[in-house]
């Protein structure tokens, strides 16, 4: 009677149990759905705010000011590429013709000398098996005559084969030269022609800067100075691949599908890129959006050229927003040079978080810094929302030059 009681009450317990437990989980559904529609809807919002910022922030006059910026960067920089390919162009003239007039007096001298030898042998008649059996003294005799008669006509017949190419190789570097020149011509108008638009640019863009507001003039002068920074940075690199070219004889370009590059943020890929190469006017790489705190990696073994911070007034925060300093440009960035002829720059960095200095040594996927939104980033970070504008900008250079990183990038 006693064991029916128990198993009916044990009956209930286990019905009370099961009947309680279905609103409870309910609830627990409905609470985290709930928590993340808020996260959901606290996101749509701050993207809305994110864009009504870069809207706000600058006016039609300023965005063209923008643009004009980093056109007259670019011609700039041509400028200063075209005057460098002038001087190398006209040194190799000169070394050339220096070259070949040496050459050509070597030539004169050799021609000569083969039509003084020529006369002799003509006046001196041809000369037979028979004559030199006749005039030996005896077996030993003749057979040194014919071995030396034989090894002067040897040297007679290589004489004119040197001659001859000599000849050949004198015509293919006047010919080189001729190309040269005619290089250096369109070079020359080439820079001519980018100068007279890097003029027109400037006269357009002063124009336009009278237009804009004290705020807008301060945004202004804040990007020329980045633009600024940047064409410093290319020169530099430039001087580098010239350098290195030079002390290893040259480099043949890689083929990017032999550079053998990583991701620069593990677990990402080229189709990641949220802003691609000449994206806007005067992007010339490419960008990694969001992924703020990840780790940067070296997307191939190198030497770290460049490693360093650029200060300005664009204010940064950490996580909780507090303010922890302003920055300009690339903000935290590092180059690396991978000794092929290519090199990679990684900017935007978190504040401290480059782990490699100038003249470092590192591997293929080491760790170099962490993505973050320093320097010239859009929309500005703000206490409100400190991890705005976060992504890793990441740029090739071949010989000096900016190419488009996505062929190089897996």
């Amino acid at each position: 009677m006693m064991t029916n009681k128990i198993y009916k009450l044990c009956c209930i317990m286990v019905i009370l149990l099961i009947t309680c437990n279905i609103p409870l989980s309910v609830l627990a559904t409905s609470s985290t759905l709930n928590s993340e529609k808020e996260q959901v809807d606290e996101q749509i919002q701050q993207k809305k705010e994110e864009k009504e910022a870069i809207q706000n922030e600058k006016s039609d006059v300023l965005s063209e000011v923008e643009s004009l910026i980093y056109q007259i960067s670019d011609y700039e920089s041509q400028v200063e590429q075209l005057t460098s390919e002038i001087s190398s162009l006209e040194a190799e003239i000169v070394d050339a013709q220096e070259e070949l007039a040496v050459e050509e007096e070597n030539y004169k001298k050799q021609d000569e000398a083969m039509k003084e030898r020529l006369i002799v042998i003509y006046e001196a008649g041809e000369t037979t098996f028979l004559d030199i059996l006749l005039g030996s003294d005896g077996l030993v005799d003749f057979i040194s005559n014919y071995y030396l008669a034989s090894e002067i006509a040897k040297a007679d017949a290589d004489m004119l084969e040197q001659i001859e190419n000599k000849k050949n190789e004198i015509e293919a570097k006047k010919n080189g030269l001729e190309e040269n020149k005619e290089k250096l011509e369109q070079t020359k108008k080439n820079k001519e022609e980018t100068s007279r638009a890097l003029y027109d640019a400037k006269r357009v863009k002063d124009q336009m800067v009278s237009e804009l507001s004290a705020e807008e003039q301060a945004l202004q002068v804040e990007i020329e100075k980045f633009e600024a920074e940047k064409q410093a940075i290319e020169a530099e690199l430039r001087r580098i691949a010239e350098e290195e070219a030079r002390q290893n004889g040259g480099y043949t370009n890689v083929k990017p599908s032999e550079c053998g590059y990583i991701s620069p943020i593990p677990g990402t890929s080229k189709n990641n890129i949220t802003c691609g190469f000449y994206g806007y006017s005067g992007h010339g790489g490419v960008d990694f959006g969001g992924h703020y705190g990840k780790p940067v990696v070296a997307v191939k073994s190198g030497t770290v050229v460049t490693s360093k911070t650029t200060y300005g007034s664009i204010p940064n925060y950490d996580a909780n927003g507090n303010y922890i300093g302003s920055y300009s440009s690339y903000g935290e960035y590092i180059i690396i040079n991978h000794h092929d002829g290519t090199m990679t720059l990684y900017a935007h960095g978190k504040p401290g978080s480059r782990l490699v200095k100038s003249g470092d040594t590192v591997v293929q996927g080491q760790q170099i810094m962490t993505v973050g939104n320093t320097g010239n980033v859009f929309p500005r970070p703000s206490s409100n929302y400190p991890r705005n504008g976060a992504h890793l900008h990441f740029e090739v250079r071949v010989n000096g030059a900016r190419v488009n990183p996505t062929q190089y990038l897996p």
